[in-house]
């Protein structure tokens, strides 16, 4: 009953894993407050560690190119998001627009990809 996943399909869920954790990495950057905090800055490495680890495992498979805009996208989309929740930036429609042009080139690098 178990279906095997496709080689490509791993590498793109490994992938979007390794930017969440560059989100993660980013975040408790900040939050260590210039490596000040200690269990901050122990997650700050330890996510930085597994993100670079799976973006390394996803290049098995897919183009360098892509895979590292997909990367830094999803790392950027998501640490501009958290920022605008959490660190109290500015939401004006316009850096709101821009996030979601990085959404669409993600999405267009993927569907390209296919």
């Amino acid at each position: 009953m178990f279906t095997s996943i496709s080689p490509a399909a791993l590498a793109w869920g490994l992938l979007f894993i390794a930017g969440l954790l560059e989100v993660v990495w980013a975040s408790a950057m900040k939050a260590s407050e210039g490596f000040t905090k200690l269990p901050y800055t122990a997650l700050t490495f330890t996510a930085a560690w597994g993100s670079f680890w799976l973006l390394g495992l996803a290049l098995k498979t897919l183009p360098v190119g892509t895979a590292y805009a997909v990367w830094t996208g999803v790392g950027a989309v998501g640490v501009a998001t958290l920022g605008l929740l959490f660190f109290n930036e500015p939401a004006s429609l316009a850096r709101i627009g821009c996030i979601a042009l990085i959404v669409i080139g993600i999405l267009g690098l993927k569907a390209l990809s296919a």
